[in-house]
């Protein structure tokens, strides 16, 4: 059964020492507003890092696989939606003219065994034809609290890795080496990274298109355990230290006595978004009073919610590390 609530969330996470999100363009150096020197960091890589945990976590097993994965075509399971839905795909003419009853097939039996289609939903035309998703969820853009200061650091790597010509075996390779001064066994890299920042994220889950994709109460849940879990599975040199900081989320649920009534005021919602997620109504999120300098961990910031601001018929739950779930806060 799909969520019956309309949602919204904010989701804090800090990068220390690491690059939380390279520009190709820039030459993989960490992304900026370069109007306001403000870090960001993509709804793509964020929504790249649920679906690892998702896939760690319940081991790409239907239904909860992963449709997007790392080096795979995409076009695999959407063939074999028409295959496991009776339709068969035999022909290029049978991609091109597929009936909308057979588009309509493909594309159920994609949301009901990818938990990725049903969260973030797909563009599944991509050759074969399992029609589009609009998912449940949606995030932006994280930007940083405080602007940034990317580094663009020399390292050296003490070793080389060069193509030996003529080479036809280890022993020739180890006869280089030998042959080479110190200095022409070793090389010059760059790394990039920032020395500390403080990401927001702002997400938002509706109840209407989860009705179209099913996405239900357990996948809610599995989003908010990935959120929280997910840095803790993605470590490597170049993201430094990532964690997840903090997880506000808003739930809509209606006021209205009568159940019906308040039933579509809960899926609708009671509220703008932006009013619960602009920082300076419901909670408030800035450098503490007595701190000096350039912010370098998460105690230099404070979080706090002013709960007479929020509005009528919505909820605040937030992540408690301790307990491992959500506790609701006020409503």
């Amino acid at each position: 059964m799909s969520i019956t609530n309309r949602y919204e969330f904010l989701f804090l996470f800090d990068c220390e020492n690491g690059n939380p999100n390279g520009d190709p363009d820039a030459g993989n150096a960490p992304r900026i507003d370069p109007e306001d020197m403000r870090g960001l960091v993509s709804d793509v890589a964020i929504k790249r890092r649920v679906r690892n945990y998702v896939q760690t976590a319940r081991g790409n097993q239907m239904p909860h696989a992963i449709f997007v994965e790392h080096a795979t075509n995409l076009n695999r399971p959407i063939v074999r939606s028409h295959e496991e839905t009776g339709g068969g795909f035999k022909t290029d003419a049978d991609k091109k003219g597929a009936s909308k009853d057979k588009v309509l097939k493909a594309r159920q039996w994609m949301c009901k065994n990818f938990y990725d289609v049903r969260t973030f939903g797909a563009v599944m035309s991509t050759g074969p034809n399992a029609g589009q998703v609009r998912g449940a969820v949606q995030v932006s853009f994280a930007r940083s609290v405080d602007p940034v200061l990317p580094l663009d650091l020399s390292i050296t790597r003490m070793a080389v890795a060069e193509e030996v010509k003529g080479a036809k075996g280890s022993g020739d390779y180890l006869k280089w080496e030998q042959e080479q001064p110190e200095d022409k066994l070793r090389t010059m890299g760059r790394k990039s990274l920032i020395p500390y920042g403080l990401y927001a994220a702002k997400g938002f889950v509706s109840a209407h298109l989860a009705e179209e994709s099913g996405f239900s109460e357990e996948d809610l849940g599995l989003l908010w355990e990935a959120l929280v879990g997910m840095y803790d599975h993605d470590r490597s040199a170049s993201k430094g230290v990532m964690a997840c900081r903090d997880l506000l989320v808003f739930k809509h649920v209606g006021t209205d006595g009568d159940v019906e009534q308040r039933k579509r005021q809960a899926m609708l919602g009671c509220a703008p978004a932006q009013m619960v997620l602009d920082n300076g109504r419901v909670y408030h999120l800035q450098r503490r009073a007595d701190q000096a300098g350039p912010a370098r961990r998460y105690d230099d910031y404070q979080l706090t919610l002013d709960l007479t601001r929020l509005p009528k018929g919505v909820e605040v739950w937030r992540w408690d590390f301790l307990e491992g779930r959500l506790m609701q806060i006020a409503s």
